[in-house]
């Protein structure tokens, strides 16, 4: 198929191993096929043109060329064709016979050569063939025609004359040489350049034109070339795809290089051969080209020209800080110089004095160095190795200082330097520098290290000699905060930040509680004291509490409270200080909404009767409680406070268009507070809590039952009758009321659910007076696994009442409106395996065995 064979030709690193395609039939492919085949191409970074030109080339049929180009454009694949556009005039922009632009090269794998070193490294290589090129040799078919073009069988003329008299004319050179122009005759051509040819037809035209000659011609003539013939040329030794490629005949060696892949790995690129009627016209190198710019020759291809690849002479492998590290191939009587050349240079890490090469000699390998005088005069061999390393990672003049001066770093050592004089360059100390004590770290030659002391205090004052220095030292001048616990004080309780902060000498406990955002409105002034680490020698105290006094306004008292470092001050909540608590009450009464709790033994009854009481429609049998549990995450103070500030500063942004001064300032204290804030609105140590307890009961349920980790409610329904506690406010049905409690009340219910193991669970209408075997059969009976001894009712308040039995009697529950009936299953019923019943059978016998001979 046309799919996998021209994937093999464009993939094939192998000239011989192609197949014959010339038999592939385009209309027996699949649109699918065509699709898998562009994208193959595209993956080994040909186009769609360059697709169907390799097709040409390898000797598919112009005819099946035609029909796969139309197929792939009715398909919507962009290809470019360069079949001219309908137009007046019969001249035709100047293309090619049979091929639209010259053939591409191909992607090859890139170790084509066993354990050799990959293409890639070879350089020069990835010239002809690289998923990403972009260099492709193309002739340019719209340049003027080279007068030095060699015209040949099948090359358009195009001739003009123009002047006193005009004409037009166009023709083909015919196999045998011949230019036959309408009514001139035949004129012969083949073989000479443009020029010449040109002086040929002047001289035949001017026999019918009389005004081209003479000393004052009044006619003119101009010839052009048309179509560009194709040529054939023939590659062979160390390519690619070695083989005879049809050409553009504007094609040069660099264009039939590139449509064979180029050379292989075996392939010379400094002495390719350009044979032409058996003898060499031309040498190409490709490192010219490479790295000067220059391709090495001007001459056009012509018709069965020879490019001859033979193998290399001898490649070097160059390693380290150049800037292009590969393997070069070189010629005889090359130097490290001209290596050094194609290698890009010296990277700015390279150490430039010395070059190390590895050799190979007639019998083992052997190692030389090349200094840098050498260079130009070290004859390069096939099989070198050269190695260039970098510059040592050290320094020869350096000084460090480093710790509590102005300007840390590294410095210039000069002889003569002292540790004064490094200071300076270093700005000066800073003001918390510990002077009695710098410290300078010196290497010995050995590289082993000394530690020098020096009190810098005496030598500011002069009454020691300045220490010089040595190249490598480390001063470092330390800080006296190096020298003792960072100080700080803590603040929790009622104030808006509480924390850890630091400690300032003089700082009070007022100072304090402003640094920590202020007092909270929980805050008890009467309760304030601080934890003052003990100094207690036995050790049986651990702190030392001392009460503090702290004015309302935080102003400044007469005998302030001085913090010490590590105190924690304590702001206790006042005593009875509660937020305030919010139940709901929702269904069927006349005012339903929040309610809040006005005091601690708020009940039932008295929301309902805030609540203006129930309407006619309420269905007190059906009134639950829904309360949070333990593991609700209850809205701690701080994000409530948050939450209301952020309705508050949204409700500034929309009552004021153009804001007061005072509104402006209280806007802007709002934003920067819930800006800090934001970070700390989850997380807060309730939730830990929860979390934490949650964690803890799922795998307490986990290893004690074996059921996996258990799902923890933030939320129950407690079964309330609300018919007793309106009868008796306050009893004990009457429950007290909690924060987020919700009391809802619905409608009269008028259906019954079945749930469980009966032939259709549905639900039915409620009827009065009718017993649960009624609604049973109305949901088609009890099903054949049921346990009918344990069904149970889930009445519409959330109480729950099961069967009873009564000797060998079944007392089943009432039902009520909104009732839920809940047949459970027996369960899978497990068979007795034979093996299980012998075991059964043979502990009997032995028990009973053992009973008859305890009696006898």
């Amino acid at each position: 198929m046309l799919v996998f064979v021209l994937v093999i030709c464009f993939l094939n690193v192998n000239g011989q191993s192609l197949q014959d395609i010339s038999s592939i039939k385009v209309d027996d492919l699949s649109d699918e096929q065509i699709q898998l085949l562009v994208e193959r191409a595209k993956e080994a970074g040909l186009s769609e043109n360059e697709l169907i030109q390799m097709a040409q080339i390898r000797g598919v049929p112009q005819e099946e060329i035609e029909k796969l180009r139309e197929r792939l454009e009715s398909m919507d694949l962009k290809i470019s064709s360069s079949r001219t556009a309908t137009s007046a005039s019969t001249r035709k922009p100047r293309k090619q016979s049979n091929l639209n632009e010259i053939t591409q090269g191909i992607l090859v794998p890139r170790s084509e050569v066993g354990d050799r070193t990959e293409a890639v490294d070879y350089f020069g290589m990835d010239l002809f063939y690289s998923k990403d090129r972009r260099l492709t040799f193309e002739p340019n078919l719209n340049m003027p025609t080279p007068q030095n073009y060699i015209i040949g069988p099948g090359d358009m003329i195009y001739v003009d004359v123009y002047g006193q008299s005009e004409n037009y004319y166009e023709a083909t050179v015919t196999p045998e040489g011949n230019l036959i122009l309408e009514n001139i005759g035949p004129i012969n051509i083949s073989g000479l350049s443009i020029e010449e040819a040109t002086q040929v037809i002047k001289n035949r035209l001017s026999r019918y034109y009389t005004g081209m000659t003479g000393a004052s011609p009044n006619t003119f003539m101009q010839v052009s070339l048309g179509n560009v013939r194709t040529i054939q040329v023939n590659l062979v030794g160390e390519l690619r795809l070695p083989g005879t490629f049809t050409l553009s005949a504007f094609s040069t060696v660099f264009n039939a290089l590139y449509a064979a892949g180029g050379p292989n790995a075996n392939g010379t690129m400094r002495n390719i051969q350009l044979i032409r009627q058996n003898k060499v016209i031309a040498e190409i190198d490709v490192y010219d080209f490479l790295t000067k710019g220059n391709t090495g020759i001007n001459l056009h291809l012509q018709d069965q020209d020879i490019i001859m690849v033979p193998p290399f002479e001898g490649r070097v492998e160059v390693r380290g800080e150049v800037k292009r590290p590969r393997i070069f191939e070189v010629k005889e009587g090359e130097t490290f110089r001209d290596i050094l050349g194609f290698a890009g240079g010296f990277t700015d890490e390279a150490f430039r004095e010395r070059v190390n090469v590895t050799r190979i000699t007639s019998k083992e390998r052997s190692v030389s160095d090349i200094f840098q005088n050498q260079f130009s005069m070290f004859l390069v061999k096939g099989g070198d190795k050269y190695e260039i390393g970098k510059v040592l990672d050290r320094y020869t003049n350096r000084v460090q200082i480093k710790g509590a001066v102005f300007r840390e770093g590294n410095y210039a050592y000069h002889e003569g330097l002292t540790l004064s004089q490094l200071i300076k360059n270093a700005e000066g100390v800073r003001g918390e520098a510990y002077l009695n004590r710098v410290t300078v770290l010196r290497t010995n030659e050995d590289l082993t290290t000394r530690l020098i002391q020096v009190n810098y205090q005496e030598i500011r004052s002069g009454k020691k000699d300045d220490l010089p220095l040595k190249p490598e030292d480390v001063v470092r001048v330390p800080s006296i905060y190096e020298l003792s616990e960072e100080f700080y004080v803590r603040i929790s309780g009622e104030v808006l930040h509480p924390g850890v902060y630091p400690y300032s000498e003089g700082m009070s406990a007022e100072d304090l509680i402003l640094l920590a955002g202020g007092l909270r409105e929980a805050a008890s002034l009467a309760d304030i004291e601080i934890a003052r680490r003990a100094t207690d020698p036995e050790g049986r105290d651990f702190s030392q509490i001392l009460p503090v006094n702290v004015q309302l306004d935080l102003g400044k008292s007469m005998h302030p409270t001085v913090l010490k470092p590590f105190d924690n001050l304590v702001v206790r909540r006042k005593t009875n200080f509660v937020l305030e608590k919010m139940v709901q009450v929702e269904g069927q009464v006349k005012a339903p909404g929040e309610f809040a709790v006005r005091h601690a033994e708020e009940r039932i009854s008295d929301i309902i009767e805030r609540a203006g009481g129930l309407t006619r429609f309420a269905y007190t049998k059906g009134a639950t409680l829904i309360r949070r549990t333990e593991f609700y995450q209850t809205e701690s103070e701080k994000i409530r406070r948050e939450r209301n500030l952020q309705d508050l500063l949204e409700r500034l942004n929309l009552d004021f268009l153009e804001p007061t001064e005072s509104q402006s300032r209280l806007i802007e204290r709002l934003s920067r507070y819930l800006i800090s804030e934001e970070e700390d609105v989850r997380g807060t140590t309730e939730e830990k809590i929860i979390d934490a307890r949650t964690g803890v009961l799922s795998e307490i349920a986990e290893a004690r039952v074996g059921i996996g980790p258990i799902k923890i409610k933030e939320t129950e329904a407690i079964a309330i009758d609300l018919d007793a506690i309106l009868k008796n406010p306050g009893s004990r049905f009457d429950l007290i009321l909690e924060e987020g409690d919700i009391i809802s009340i619905p409608r009269q219910l008028q259906t019954v659910r079945l749930r469980g193991d009966v032939i259709y669970p549905t639900t039915v209408r409620y009827e009065n007076f009718r017993g649960i075997h009624y609604y049973i059969n109305r949901a088609g009976g009890f099903d054949n696994r049921a346990k009918r001894k344990r069904t149970y009712v889930v009445y519409a308040n959330g109480e729950v009442s099961r069967t009873k039995n009564f000797v060998v009697f079944n007392i089943y529950p009432k039902i009520e409106p909104g009732s839920e009936i809940i047949v459970p299953t027996k369960g899978p019923k497990v068979p007795i395996r034979p093996g299980d019943l012998v075991g059964i059978t043979t502990g009997v016998a032995t028990i009973a065995l053992l009973i008859t001979q305890i009696f006898n």
